[in-house]
């Protein structure tokens, strides 16, 4: 790796040698850890050059360190730190903490990667399959969009491209009955952005913000942290209750919701609960935070359009990503919301993080327009829908009396019961020693809370890899 500039400081008024200070900086920068075992030093004509100083100096420097056991050098590579240090005690210098005499607020947990063992296979719940995307495709709109220069490098608006914002708004006016032109979308980073910039452009300290009982936690960790009190709302086969909703609807500040294909139990909220949340919502005069986090991958009869498409009182903010269509990586996500409330967020953005990466949303907003976009989407949905059934398939036949489940029209994973009797915690435990990973319902309980349910995601599974992810759970079944 390209060294940067090596930083030593040297007093040249007092009386203790420039090679002598040389040595004690680098022991210094060894015992508080920005120098590692094995770590390569400058050669000693760089290092005087940088210094101002004869290479005498130096290579004076240098025998000390060696002498002292605190570094090796090795014949035509140069000087590195030893891997056997001397045994003395490590200074805590300044620079990177490992304590803090200050008061922090609580952190919020962190939702860490799934622990998957080597060589294991995760039903991963809301990913998709990585190897499919099109690297070459992609790779290629963003090195003609790097080469408008100036045009693409510089500052833009916070609320994202602009031709980006108005394909947006075409594909949502076409595919989702949503009526948005370009200045009623602002582009993210990814969804859980959107989320955090809604909640701050929402959200008191003491407002409750209602979720569904099960439910993606991260998006109610951003509810928390801008000071929010999460209630859960039970779910059936239809959605959410909206019984328990009206009851909590004149104290409600927001409402998250994923009604398409709710996460993580893939059921679709019914046409007539829809129209009750609508005008609940407006009654009551509390925000609709709908999160269509798969929208594109619908396999059976024409989608349910979004709750924003139906949204005549100004109460709903609709969150959609890139992240499942093609790469987590690329962090593309986007809000649509009345203007005033849009206003808010895009302030809000400006403040955090200026801009998003233009270059990257100029890309993409050629290849929605070229139908790049959009014929990916078709692949992909037809591979997906491949997988849903393989791995539908596979499980009535190796663990039909063991699951049970129906096949959702639409979504990335299949959630499923486990028969009475059997413990599906423990069984993920088994699973998880055998290889492969599943995601039970207290990871989408708010509570924790065990209940009898898994999420089966299938997206980022090829046909082989789902097979043999089936039969490994079916072997650590007993």
């Amino acid at each position: 790796m390209a060294r940067w500039e090596f930083p030593i400081e040297l007093d040249r008024r007092t009386e203790v040698p420039l090679y002598l200070q040389i040595a004690r900086s680098i022991i210094d920068d060894i015992r508080r850890g920005r120098l590692r075992p094995g770590d390569a030093l400058p050669g000693t004509r760089t290092l005087a050059r940088s210094l101002d100083v004869q290479r005498l100096t130096v290579v004076a420097a240098f025998d000390e360190l060696a002498a002292e056991g605190w570094i090796v050098t090795r014949a035509t590579r140069g000087a590195f730190v030893s891997p056997d240090l001397p045994d003395v005690p490590v200074v805590q210098g300044p620079g990177v903490s490992r304590h803090v005499h200050i008061d922090l607020p609580p952190a919020p947990p962190a939702e860490m990667p799934y622990d998957v063992p080597k060589g294991g296979l995760l039903f991963a719940p809301n990913r998709p399959d990585v190897r499919l995307i099109p690297t070459d495709l992609i790779g290629r709109a963003y090195r003609r969009a790097i080469r408008r220069g100036a045009r693409i490098l510089g500052y833009g608006r916070p609320q994202g491209h602009e031709r980006l914002r108005a394909a947006v708004a075409s594909m949502l006016a076409s595919t989702r009955g949503i009526a948005a032109t370009a200045d009623d979308v602002c582009i993210t980073r990814g969804s859980q952005m959107a989320l955090a910039l809604l909640a701050q452009s929402l959200l008191r300290p003491g407002d409750i913000v209602a979720v569904e009982e099960l439910t993606y936690r991260p998006a109610a960790e951003v509810f928390r942290m801008h000071g929010a009190k999460v209630v859960p709302i039970p779910l059936d086969e239809h959605g959410i209750k909206i019984e328990a909703v009206e009851e909590l609807a004149g104290k409600l500040r927001a409402l998250h919701v994923t009604p398409h294909h709710q996460f993580p139990t893939t059921v679709t909220l019914s046409a007539s609960r829809r129209l009750r949340l609508l005008e609940l919502a407006r009654k009551h005069k509390f925000a609709i935070i709908e999160e269509d986090y798969d929208h594109e991958f619908h396999y059976d009869g024409p989608p349910v359009l979004p709750l924003a498409s139906a949204d005549r009182f100004g109460v709903v903010a609709y969150a959609g990503t890139f992240s499942k269509v093609l790469a987590p990586a690329l962090r593309t996500g986007y809000i649509v919301a009345p203007r005033p409330l849009l206003n808010s967020v895009i302030a809000h953005r400006l403040y955090i993080d200026v801009q998003g990466d233009r270059i990257l949303e100029y890309a993409l907003a050629e290849l929605m327009e070229e139908g790049e976009i959009q014929r990916w989407i078709r692949r992909t949905r037809r591979e997906y829908k491949m997988r849903r059934d393989l791995l539908a398939n596979a499980l009535r036949r190796r663990l039909g009396d063991a699951l049970t489940f129906s096949i959702p029209a639409g979504g990335i994973g299949l959630w499923v019961k486990a028969a009475d009797g059997i413990d599906i915690d423990a069984w993920a435990e088994r699973a998880h020693k055998r290889g492969v990973v599943m995601i039970t319902a207290k990871g989408f309980a708010l509570t924790g809370r065990p209940r009898p349910f898994a999420r089966l995601g299938f997206a980022a599974l090829n046909r082989q890899e789902l097979a043999e992810a089936v039969r490994r759970l079916a072997s650590s079944l007993d």
